[in-house]
């Protein structure tokens, strides 16, 4: 995780030296405003994964004197057939064009949509054909 803390730092950084310089030549507020709450955001993450990073032991991406083999083996389980991705992914799309019309039906309907997709993926290998025998 440092290099990932180190990588959004990083960015903060620029994005906070982009903020100072923009303002100074522009002197508009609008992109100054983003590109420091941009910062502020990156400075979230990055200090989420530094303090992560000091808890868990050191990944073979951290260490400097790790061989590629070292990062093999189990990743964790990733579903190889679900619907349910697509499935999110078409409601989140649902609720970005309602809000964008702000129509108030469609944004129930697609909050309703989200709420079940989310649902369905959550609870996929818990119910039906696909739920783990204990």
């Amino acid at each position: 995780m440092k290099v990932e803390a180190l990588i959004f730092n990083l960015i903060s950084v620029f994005l906070f030296v982009t903020a100072i310089v923009y303002g100074v030549w522009s002197r508009e507020p609008i992109g100054t405003t983003a590109l420091a709450l941009s910062g502020g955001l990156t400075v979230l993450i990055g200090g989420f994964f530094w303090f992560v990073s000091r808890r868990i032991d050191a990944r073979p991406e951290d260490r400097k004197d790790a061989e590629i083999a070292d990062g093999a083996g189990e990743l964790g389980f990733f579903s190889p057939a679900s619907y349910w991705p697509l499935g999110l992914g078409l409601s989140c799309a649902l609720m970005g064009l309602a809000l964008a019309f702000f129509y108030y039906w469609l944004i129930l309907m697609a909050g309703v949509a989200i709420i079940i997709t989310v649902g369905g993926l959550l609870f996929e290998y818990y119910t039906g054909q696909n739920a783990q025998q204990s």
